[in-house]
């Protein structure tokens, strides 16, 4: 099973949860551009599974093999295919979801679309796994856009009612590099010991939770994007949308922006002392009339809780017709937000990355 979005670059992701491999194909990039690989490395290890309490235990290295489009360290124009095998499954832990729908998965609705026919182990397609290989075309579009001057980067906002700060109008590129060196980047050092304890809760519980995951991109010229029907917020709302357990994406204090007047929300200009026209706050996100306006490009991105629980609960046997009770095994994320911003940096990468063509 393969998954295609065809705009200016092209992607298609392949590959099962529990499958031999799972990878990407990235069409359209520009020729002639330098990959740093460690760069590479370090976001697929941001995402990585298995590294500690706080995730599931499945360990994978997340290496990925560059299959085309790279020559002696530089993108050719073919397509680039990255691919990445799969080492630690435990396929004997979803024998029984084959018939019992997992509730909250894509299960039934996958059952009906493709007949029964579909992959179930570890989420087979609908894997959060799969955004291994998203992680992988977002960094390379990283490194195209640094070339142009734009930084991308992202921190945990929330982890169930525990909040850290949000980005503000003086985020700047100091401010994603702290980010960048910690391990769960929040902007308040102290909030993350909070989130913690909720998630280890929830383990202990045999329960999960969800948060939010906010994203902002810099330097990122006035301009970009289109009225209507390919607007920047669309644009970057699609993507966004196309990662597992995404519920609501909004954008500057999108979340909060119908509770105060028009007065409140204006983003008023003003040039500094350059000349540059410059906002005195960024409650629109840096998009106005579906277009770019020069201040910080800001996403929130809003999580569920993951959905296998080893708590019992209720649901039906598609085979026998029968309501039943299902109790799901395996090894799973209590919390998936943390593993989660570096997958939201990608798509945010990808989407600005998609409209500069």
């Amino acid at each position: 099973m393969a998954a295609t979005y065809k705009n200016h670059i092209e992607l298609t992701i392949f590959g099962e949860s529990h499958g031999k491999a799972i990878g990407i194909v990235i069409g359209n990039l520009p020729s002639g551009i330098t990959i740093d690989q460690e760069a590479v490395k370090q976001d697929m290890q941001r995402r990585a599974p298995g590294q500690n309490a706080l995730s599931t235990a499945r360990k994978e290295a997340d290496q990925v093999e560059i299959l085309s489009g790279i020559l002696d360290g530089k993108t050719t124009g073919a397509p680039l295919t990255g691919i990445i095998y799969n080492s630690d499954q435990h396929s004997k832990d979803y024998s029984l979801l084959k018939t019992y729908m997992r509730p909250g998965h894509s299960d039934y609705p996958a059952f009906v679309k493709y007949h029964g026919f579909n992959d179930v182990r570890g989420g087979g397609h609908f894997s959060g796994r799969i955004t291994a290989p998203i992680v992988f075309a977002g960094n390379i579009a990283k490194q195209i856009l640094k070339q142009h001057g734009i930084r991308i980067g992202g921190h945990i906002l929330s982890v169930g009612t525990v909040e850290d700060k949000r980005f503000d109008i003086s985020c700047d590129d100091q401010l994603l590099d702290t980010l960048l060196s910690k391990p769960y980047p929040t902007i308040n050092d102290d909030v993350f010991a909070k989130m913690e304890q909720v998630i280890l809760n929830a383990k202990a519980s045999r329960d999960s939770v969800g948060g939010k995951v906010e994203c902002v991109a810099l330097h990122v010229p006035a301009g970009l994007g289109e009225p209507f029907f390919d607007s920047l917020e669309s644009h970057i709302s699609s993507l966004m949308f196309s990662i597992p357990a995404v519920k609501s994406v909004s954008f500057g204090d999108g979340d909060s922006i119908d509770q105060m007047t028009g007065s409140e929300a204006n983003d008023e200009y003003y040039y500094d002392e350059n000349g540059e026209v410059k906002t005195t706050t960024n409650h629109n996100g840096g998009i106005t009339g579906g277009i770019s306006n020069g201040m910080p490009i800001t996403v929130t991105v809003t999580f569920k809780p993951t959905p296998s629980i080893a708590q019992k609960q209720k649901t039906i046997n598609i085979e026998t017709k029968e309501n039943v009770e299902l109790e799901i095994k395996g090894r799973h994320d209590p919390c998936i937000v943390q593993r989660a911003v570096v997958v939201v940096e990608a798509m945010l990468a990808l989407a600005i990355l998609d409209m500069m063509r």
